[in-house]
């Protein structure tokens, strides 16, 4: 998942948003490796972070590879939409657990690396405990970090710390529900009775859509040359065989790997990445033999979703595949900041917020609407502590976090025409640790031209380092993640009223949003 700022500074970083952080800020040290809503090359150039440090062992296998989020914060600490400022704390080493909310320094634009990533992830398998603090907060991190999840990260959702919902490969779930079985004094077999033989569903029920749907979902699995990999869910796209997912679901085998595709009726494809985009969390893969008869999933229209709606997740939550949950669209425009887990790069979006059941594994699936249509692609989950099959990963609290398909489907079509994903950028450089009312555009650590390109959309619009963006789009922004996720959801030559401070006096000018092809 990329982290640049969108539209905000730097060059650099992987399709970062344009709002990156300033480099030689005071307050910052050594980007930790956790996932941070840092500051964005694309226009807001991050800092890029320091190479990692020793990391933690990798988990046993059969593990879960997705990693687990501190707890949600108590009651009233967080506001519905909106995300706390980001921390002034320094950032430790990776290896190091920093203090939840820790940022490293902001980058100078045309910084190589992203925006550094949200705070550290708990250790692996191992949950937050109590509650988690509201993004900003600085609570004591636990000691030592824990072994290296399996190629998969931690994910930040906002002022919600969540974990990204990709599993291990492997039954560790079935052997722990067999183990458990076993135990007993004997075998007991339970008949139903009176069960209807020909029971008619309606095409508009729960059942109903989901025996439409599921054919066209698949189970990921995806290992790399070094062993390795996940497991994921992904969903026919269109008739050639393009598949959409995460692009933490197949990022472990994009370079050598390889990667296998399993429908409902048992059927495996290999299959191959045509394109990823860090960045926006979405991947598209291909496969290679693929049958006659592939049904898209017809594609919803996530502008219109409001907050009550009835939602459908599908996925294999611990390797459980073809598995359908409910609930209700939760909250719109959740600013997410997700990180790879190897303090690198980090992703972005403004996400739909459901409290359908999403555990590892659900990476990737789809997100429907009370018709049956694809309305987003879940990817992250807020956790609150232990949990999982006998004390794997914390699972499902009612906090799932998912892509919102209008964008997805965007980054899907840049991809299968070209390969590369295209993002748009305000080419400004964010201090992601400012503590202010909205992204400050950073005015230390670098020349004014590298904070603020004057030939950019931001420099044209006349804002300077220093400025504190608080609206985009007609939207409140109140810290750096909050306006690269804003910004993501646009795409390049679109126009938007941005508003900025200056010396406090609020100023709303329009701004022509510009692109930077690929995640850097």
């Amino acid at each position: 998942m990329s982290t640049e700022n969108e539209g905000t500074a730097a060059p650099t970083p992987p399709a970062a948003p344009s709002v990156t952080p300033a480099q030689g800020s005071e307050t910052a040290a050594a980007p930790a490796p956790a996932p941070r809503p840092d500051h964005a090359p694309q226009d807001t150039a991050p800092t890029a972070p320091a190479a990692p440090a020793a990391p933690p062992a990798a988990p046993a296998a059969g593990e879960q590879v997705t990693q687990q989020l501190p707890p949600t914060p108590p009651p009233g600490t967080e506001p519905t939409q909106q995300i706390p400022p980001v921390p002034t704390a320094q950032a430790p080493v990776y290896g190091q657990d920093p203090a939840y909310g820790q940022a490293p320094a902001p980058a100078a634009h045309g910084a190589e690396g992203w925006p550094p990533p949200p705070p550290t992830v708990p250790a692996y398998g191992a949950g937050g405990a109590g509650g988690g603090p509201v993004w900003g907060a600085h609570p004591t991190a636990d000691g030592a970090p824990g072994p290296k999840s399996k190629g998969k990260g931690g994910m930040i959702a906002a002022v919600l710390v969540a974990a990204l919902v990709a599993g291990g490969i492997g039954g560790s779930v079935g052997y722990w529900a067999a183990e458990r079985s076993n135990n007993g004094s004997g075998s007991t077999t339970i008949s139903a009775t009176n069960t209807p033989k020909d029971l008619k569903r309606e095409a508009g029920s729960i059942a109903g859509l989901a025996a439409g749907a599921l054919p066209s979902v698949v189970t990921i699995e995806a290992s790399a040359g070094d062993g390795e990999g996940g497991t994921g869910t992904g969903f026919v796209y269109d008739q050639q065989g393009h598949i959409l997912t995460n692009n933490h679901v197949v990022a472990s085998a994009a370079n050598g790997g390889k990667l296998f595709a399993t429908f409902s009726d048992g059927k495996r494809y290999d299959a191959e990445v045509v394109g990823r985009a860090q960045g926006y969390d979405v991947a598209v893969l291909k496969l290679k033999n693929p049958p006659a008869g592939l049904k898209p999933l017809a594609l919803g229209d996530s502008d219109k979703v409001a907050v009550g709606d009835a939602t459908i997740a599908i996925g294999a939550p611990f390797g459980l595949s073809n598995t359908v949950t409910t609930g209700i669209v939760s909250a719109k425009n959740r600013p997410v900041a997700s990180g790879d887990g190897t303090g690198s790069k980090n992703s972005y979006m403004s996400a739909l917020q459901t409290d359908a059941s999403i555990n590892p594994g659900n990476s990737g699936g789809p997100l429907l609407d009370g018709r049956g249509a694809v309305i987003g692609i879940n990817s992250a989950i807020q956790s609150a502590g232990n949990g999982g099959f006998g004390g794997g990963q914390a699972g499902s609290i009612g906090l799932g976090f998912a892509i919102p398909i209008n964008q997805a489907k965007n980054v899907a079509e840049s991809l299968i025409k070209t390969g590369k994903p295209v993002y748009p950028v305000i080419s400004v450089s964010v201090d992601l640790q400012a503590k202010a009312e909205g992204a400050k555009i950073s005015d230390q650590g670098a020349a004014a031209n590298e904070l603020v390109d004057p030939n950019g959309p931001a420099g044209k619009a006349g804002l300077k380092p220093g400025d504190i963006i608080t609206d985009f789009g007609g939207k409140p922004v109140d810290s750096g993640p909050t306006l690269i996720s804003m910004i993501w959801t646009y795409k390049p030559g679109d126009t938007v009223k941005l508003t900025y401070l200056r010396d406090g006096k609020p100023t709303t000018v329009d701004i022509t949003l510009g692109s930077r092809v690929g995640d850097k």
